[in-house]
């Protein structure tokens, strides 16, 4: 195993170092090694949905491995190519409503221009689909762009910089509000609350900011969390700054800071991100949220930053020439390189983040391989398979091309719906063991994927590893297939409820198979 450190995230559009060991594969360890995080004793899962994300319900694995795995490139879903977006557009959200789903984004001509930096008015743009696929952006005439109305700007005021709208999940939450946003910069005294009821007209929920100690230069993110019954924020900060009146003035080391709200107006239990299992790089963005299919656990998409400096691999990416001109500016707008990672927390503070990279530049084209390329936006959204007859997806959005010409895009990635890793069995064999749970429901249902010659098997065992009766491997036959939801059996019968609320351990063997997720529920198949 490798050694702990935990450590501080360090977000924001200017690096900041974690420092600890480093994983060198794409496989994890089993289980946190944080004894102030483990659980103890029996864990309560009820009918929750549990993914394989982070190691916190896993005993020990013998033979298998946790697996991360990665999004798989579609089409281009849209080009920010509007005089008032532009090729520094940035800081995306995507917002999964009812039969809508919405996109912000920060619109801005920045950019390098003849080995200068160059920067334009900001604002905040919106486009919709029916399907999270095919984008339009519809006129909306609220703010005048250069004398005309004609555009799809949302916002453009106080907070423009890095606006970032959540639906609130709220269950008591007002129709006036039922959107919301924080957003701000030191420069404007802070994180300012807004809200909205349609998600379009956009008002201040009071003149002052609701933030003031930070020094918030990225995309400053914040949403009701289900499971803690508050709202959370992250915003960046600098862990030793200093304040002169209003205005806050960073030193030391920059760091993701996390708060919490009853009202969404007064904000407190303020503490910096802790981490495992993190090597010496920059991070910039966090992209944290609650998983919509496991809102007990909230995921991550933060952007790493690599300066990688001249060199002929440098040299051998595309646009060379473009790339001079940037570095003519500044040798990290043309040299420095940026891509997704994927992190977990079931706290809100301490994350175990994938080191390995969950969305890589990839294939070098035209418009990658550059700063500003691989921007993860906020939120991953459920959406139809380009297969016919397969299951719903995923669908995550993330950028290509900036800082050069007058415009950039958001490429569409798919991911498996739960599919953000798997425990994986090879062809020999493996397993999987629990720690001791106590669940509700009356089946057993794996989202899970074998070859044709793989197979996946449950045991359910008492807390002291021994079979239950009727329950044992012996009696459980070979599943196998691709699905995101099947009921286990055991000699034909899949009623678990005896064994509803007593303490349990699961045992899973799997052969040439990945395991994404597990639920106990009442539900029947889907």
């Amino acid at each position: 195993m490798n050694a702990l450190c935990t450590t501080r995230l360090l977000v924001g559009s200017v690096f900041c170092l974690a420092i600890t060991q480093s994983l060198h594969s794409d496989t994890k360890p089993a289980v946190s090694r944080d004894a102030a995080t483990r659980p103890v004793g029996v864990v309560d899962i009820g009918s929750r949905r549990e993914l394989f994300v982070d190691g916190s319900l896993i005993e020990s694995l013998d033979g298998a491995r946790r697996r991360l795995h990665h999004p798989i490139p579609r089409e281009i879903a849209i080009v920010h190519d509007a005089p008032w977006e532009g090729a520094g557009s940035g800081y995306h959200t995507v917002i999964h409503d009812g039969d809508v789903y919405r996109m912000y984004h920060r619109g801005s001509a920045l950019g390098v221009k003849d080995g200068r930096l160059k920067a334009g008015k900001q604002v905040y743009c919106y486009a919709e689909s029916r399907d999270g696929i095919h984008w339009k952006k519809p006129n909306l005439g609220l703010f005048a762009y250069n004398g005309s109305k004609d555009n799809n700007i949302v916002w453009d005021g106080v907070g423009v910089h890095n606006f970032s709208p959540f639906l609130d999940q709220r269950a008591d939450c007002p129709a006036d509000a039922r959107f919301k946003a924080l957003a701000g910069t030191a420069q404007e005294g802070g994180l300012f609350a807004f809200k909205s009821a349609d998600g379009i007209h956009w008002s201040l929920m009071q003149k002052d900011p609701v933030v003031t100690k930070g020094a918030f230069d990225s995309q400053n993110l914040a949403f009701w969390d289900p499971t803690a019954g508050k709202y959370r924020a992250y915003f960046r900060t600098f862990t030793k700054g200093v304040t002169t009146g209003k205005v806050w003035k960073p030193a030391g080391y920059r760091a993701i800071r996390t708060a919490s709200s009853a009202d969404f107006l007064a904000w407190n239990e303020e503490a910096d991100l802790t981490y495992e299992d993190s090597p010496v790089e920059h991070l910039y963005t966090n992209q944290i949220g609650p998983y919509f299919r496991a809102p007990h656990i909230l995921i991550g998409f933060p952007t790493r930053y690599v300066e990688r400096g001249w060199s002929a691999s440098m040299r051998a990416l595309p646009q060379l020439e473009d790339r001079q001109q940037r570095a003519a500016a500044n040798l990290r707008y043309g040299t420095a390189l940026t891509e997704g990672l994927l992190m977990a927390s079931r706290n809100g503070v301490h994350f175990e983040r994938w080191n390995e990279a969950f969305l890589r530049p990839g294939p070098q084209r035209p418009e990658t391989w550059l700063y500003g390329h691989q921007y993860i936006a906020w939120h991953a959204v459920e959406t139809e398979s380009s297969l016919p007859g397969a299951p719903r997806e995923m669908s995550l959005y993330a950028s290509e091309g900036s800082w050069t010409g007058t415009s950039n895009a958001m490429r569409r990635y798919t991911l498996r719906l739960d599919g953000f890793v798997s425990v994986n069995g090879p062809w020999k064999g493996g397993e999987l063991i629990t720690k001791p749970l106590q669940f509700e429901g009356r089946r057993l249902s794996l989202n899970f994927a074998t070859s044709a010659a793989g197979s996946v098997r449950v045991e359910i065992q008492g807390v002291d590893g021994k079979p239950i009766s009727g329950f044992a491997l012996k009696d459980c036959p070979e599943t196998f297939g691709d699905t995101l939801d099947r009921t286990v059996e055991w000699n034909e019968n899949s009623n678990v409820e005896k064994l509803s609320g007593k303490p349990v351990r699961l045992r899973f063997v799997l052969k040439d198979a990945d395991l994404y997720s597990f639920q106990f529920t009442n539900d029947a198949p889907k």
